[in-house]
């Protein structure tokens, strides 16, 4: 099964089993062993000749810290254990910028910043050995690796771009509609929950929601987050209203690359498509990808249709890929542009 085969929708315990079975492998720790040895060897000479404190939860790191940590464990060897270890467990090939090694300056920073779960020793080799062991702490720190904090946007991250939404579906019916990067499934349960408020309850409304990331599909369609109960607690609790109505049976997730439009599926267009906190951000920002992907998204749009595009997040990028430069890209793809909420709005013309 290709991953961007499988629908997986809401409640189907059984589909979410099997798909998550295809994710994931037991890795074979032998392939470890060497690696483990090396990084107990350092950790050793470090505990024993460092003056600088050892990492631990709640330490303030500071340039002697940190510049300790890289002398005698540096981050760059511990990173390539771990690529070795997301390689040999997941059946796909990992988007690693997601992880907490490659913006870690030292391994030091990048304990402290662990979930409290995966703090229980400052030996990465430790680490590394219960990981190998214990296939639910294994898993745990997948979703914690590929699913951040960071990314944990909760609902209503756009509330105007919303209302601007809310006053377009008026009337509409028949709207087919897609979360073009959905992660954990925010906005795609919020536009399904606003288009069952409008009455959009006929048998042509589809909610799909769509990313990159398996291990996102996976947790949006099942509302579970291994890694942090709290916050799979309170997306079952946003969410559970709307799937008492059996609305669920229109919402379904899959993964999808935008910059890969033979990998899409062959049916119907979309009436609505967002595509929120991805176009000119860390993941698709240069020129050619921008074109690309806002093109792909174009041609998905059905004839009247409308795209929705807004980041409130990173901020630090739109100094690179202002909003305008996306405006002309939707221009340039057939579109009418419009302000909408915090983002914009591309129109496709309607061929009637």
């Amino acid at each position: 099964m290709k991953f961007t085969d499988a629908f997986l929708e809401p409640g189907n315990a059984e589909a979410a089993d099997s798909y998550l079975r295809h994710l994931l492998r037991r890795p074979d720790p032998h392939i470890f062993i060497g690696a483990i040895r090396q990084l107990h060897t350092r950790f050793q000479v470090y505990a024993s000749t460092s003056p600088a404190p050892l990492p631990a939860p709640g330490l303030i790191i500071t340039p002697e810290i940190r510049c300790q940590s890289e002398l005698y464990l540096p981050i760059a060897e511990i990173s390539a254990v771990f690529t070795r270890l997301y390689h040999s467990t997941l059946n796909y090939p990992p988007l690693l910028s997601s992880t907490p090694f490659p913006d870690a300056l030292s391994w030091a920073d990048l304990f402290v910043a662990l979930p409290e779960r995966f703090r229980f020793s400052a030996n990465p080799a430790r680490l590394l050995e219960e990981l190998l062991s214990d296939n639910d702490l294994l898993t745990e720190f997948l979703f914690a690796s590929f699913l951040p904090r960071r990314y944990y946007g909760g609902f209503q991250r756009y509330p105007h771009q919303r209302e601007f939404l809310r006053t377009w579906l008026q009337g509409k019916r028949h709207v087919r509609c897609l979360d073009a990067a959905c992660g954990c499934g925010e906005e795609t349960y919020g536009l399904a929950g606003m288009m069952r408020e409008l009455g959009n309850d006929d048998e042509d409304v589809i909610v799909e929601g769509w990313t990159i990331e398996p291990l996102e599909v996976w947790a949006a369609s099942q509302r579970r987050y291994p890694h942090n109960r709290q916050r799979e607690v309170l997306f079952q609790d946003a969410t559970a209203a709307l799937l008492k109505t059996g609305y669920q049976r229109k919402i379904r997730f899959r993964c999808a690359d935008l910059l890969d439009f033979a990998g899409f599926p062959q049916w119907s267009r979309f009436g609505l498509i967002l595509c929120n906190g991805l176009l000119g951000g860390p993941i698709i920002h240069d020129t050619g990808q921008l074109i690309l992907a806002i093109e792909n998204l174009a041609t998905l749009l059905a004839p009247g249709g409308l795209l929705l595009a807004a980041d409130c997040f990173h901020g630090g990028w739109k100094k690179q890929v202002p909003e305008q430069l996306i405006g002309e890209l939707f221009r340039a793809s057939g579109l009418r542009v419009m302000q909408a909420g915090e983002g914009i709005g591309g129109l496709k013309a309607d061929e009637r």
